[in-house]
């Protein structure tokens, strides 16, 4: 059985119905949307979407200065003053 990564599911038949009317019952959350009872795709609003590629953009900056950090041999001394 597969993990359901929402509160919220609903099956293809149900979705195709009326699939504005499940994102407004939804609210800001994702919507499972499934396929013989297995997740077929996640419904999100943009809202939501941008916050995850915004998380996804934060950690890979993150895993930059990491690596950048442990580059001391190439590093450059600046004086903040003269920036």
């Amino acid at each position: 059985m597969d993990t359901i990564y929402a509160d919220y599911s609903i099956s293809m038949s149900e979705f195709k119905r009326n699939p504005a009317q499940v994102l407004r019952d939804a609210g800001e959350k994702p919507v499972a949307v499934l396929n013989h009872n297995r997740p077929a795709f996640y419904m999100i609003t943009p809202k939501l979407f941008e916050a995850l590629v915004e998380e996804l953009a934060d950690r890979d900056l993150v895993e930059l200065a990491r690596q950048r950090l442990t580059m001391t041999d190439s590093a450059i001394e600046v004086d903040i003053e003269q920036l």
